[in-house]
């Protein structure tokens, strides 16, 4: 027995990091989990090599809601099932969402195995499984418990977990609005520079808190390309990336551009009579385009 789940990473449109408020919106590139029971213990691992550490927390983190010690002993939780030698949980992954680089990796990674692990074991077990919320929670204190976050990212762990655009206040872990959005073209532009968000400078994005007040007002108000476009300006000049790369997808016609998360990424949502010459334009740097699609589906099961 096995579940299958799939997560979509998510692009900046207000980085939460400055004020403690954001918003993101869903993308196409997505980290798949499968969970499984198998051998005895916890055995996480990821298809592009990254660090299991968050995974274990996050299979842990389900298992401490549904009281089961770290031996993983289910026959003493539910005497009437014979489990045999299977008495552990494995975690693997498939990928196409870079790791490290400003599109909610790690906030997909933990939608996806939270969701992966409570499904098997409810299934399992009968048990009622975790509501949205739980699963969203769960994953974020598995990520601030990792290091691999700064604010919990609750923007971009529901973003990533609903799909489309979501608004919200990351210090009360609400949700202001969510809704969504016409299934844009995304352009993610991916420099040769890995920047990894729980080491970014903090007191530098502090600096920028006026600014980014302001744009937040422009997401509020729903005018979702003009808050992006400002937040990546602003966070980019902060964080010392080019900024050149998202004026020039504006030059190039870019409904919106500017650096996702703490970067390395810059992204840009283009039209069909845009896509081409921001392709071009990004060209002149070094480095990769990936194109992908708004995502307004979310955190789903695949199997």
């Amino acid at each position: 027995m096995s579940k299958k789940v799939l997560s979509p990473g998510s692009a900046t449109i207000i980085n939460a990091i400055s004020t403690g408020f954001g918003s993101a919106f869903g993308i196409g590139l997505a980290i798949e989990a499968e969970a499984k029971f198998s051998s005895r213990g916890v055995n996480c691992s990821s298809d592009l090599g990254a660090d299991p550490h968050l995974m274990n927390l996050c299979v842990e983190k389900v298992l401490d809601h549904y009281k089961i010690g770290s031996d993983l002993d289910f026959d003493e939780i539910i005497p009437s099932l014979d489990f045999g030698n299977g008495e552990g949980i494995e975690v693997t992954t498939k990928s196409n969402l870079p790791l490290g680089s400003g599109l909610s990796s790690s906030s997909a990674l933990s939608n996806a195995v939270v969701m992966a692990t409570t499904a098997l074991i409810a299934g399992e077990f009968y048990l009622e499984p975790l509501t949205d919320m739980e699963i969203i929670n769960y994953g974020i204190e598995a990520s601030l418990e990792a290091g691999v976050t700064i604010t919990g990212a609750f923007d971009d762990a529901t973003a990533s977990f609903f799909g489309g655009v979501t608004v919200t206040d990351n210090g009360e872990r609400n949700i202001l609005y969510r809704e969504k959005l016409p299934e844009y073209d995304v352009l993610v532009f991916m420099p040769d520079k890995e920047s990894l968000s729980g080491s970014s400078d903090v007191n530098r994005m502090k600096l920028v808190a006026p600014f980014v007040e302001m744009a937040f007002e422009k997401a509020m108000n729903k005018e979702y390309f003009k808050a992006l476009t400002l937040n990546g300006l602003l966070y980019a000049n902060a964080l010392g990336f080019d900024n050149n790369i998202a004026l020039d997808a504006l030059q190039a016609g870019a409904l919106a551009s500017g650096l996702s998360g703490t970067g390395s990424s810059f992204v840009a949502i283009v039209d069909e009579n845009s896509i081409d010459g921001v392709k071009e334009a990004w060209d002149a740097y070094d480095g990769r385009v990936i194109e992908t699609k708004v995502d307004n589906f979310g955190t789903k099961f695949i199997h």
